[in-house]
């Protein structure tokens, strides 16, 4: 049976991007992501309501952003849902759900895009290839 996982996000950067490293080099970028929508509450009156999410990018996706995004920022995000497993200091174990960024474009630039200092941008698919499939926890 088939199946999809994909998000797609618009929305407003909660922090700076920090950058760590994979003991094998890549880089690996975490921020959070703040998407906000108009609702009735139960008065009847509208009101703004805001969900954060724990954004992942990795490679040199994850190296642009900390170079050209900070907080505040509002930013296309495209990628899927990955849930890791992690332990805490007393050892119990604890579930984490991020979207691992695939896509990401800047709103309100010039051409929407994140420079690259490149002219031969990636396409779509080789955007794909660039990111690690791998269970290991870069933290």
């Amino acid at each position: 049976m088939a199946s999809l996982n994909r998000v797609e996000l618009i929305g407003n950067l909660g922090r700076d991007p920090e950058i760590r490293y994979t003991p094998g080099g890549t880089a690996v970028a975490s921020f959070s992501l703040a998407t906000s929508e108009k609702v009735k509450n139960k008065s009847g009156e509208w009101e703004i309501r805001t969900e954060w999410h724990n954004i992942v990018l990795y490679a040199r996706l994850a190296e642009v952003a900390g170079e050209y995004l900070s907080k505040g920022k509002s930013v296309y995000l495209d990628g899927k849902l990955k849930t890791r497993k992690w332990q805490d200091r007393d050892g119990k174990d604890r579930y984490t759900t991020e979207i691992i960024g695939d896509k990401l474009l800047m709103l309100g630039s010039k051409n929407g895009s994140i420079p690259d200092g490149s002219d031969d941008q990636p396409s779509n698919n080789q955007a794909h290839e660039d990111i690690p499939h791998d269970d290991t926890d870069p933290f």
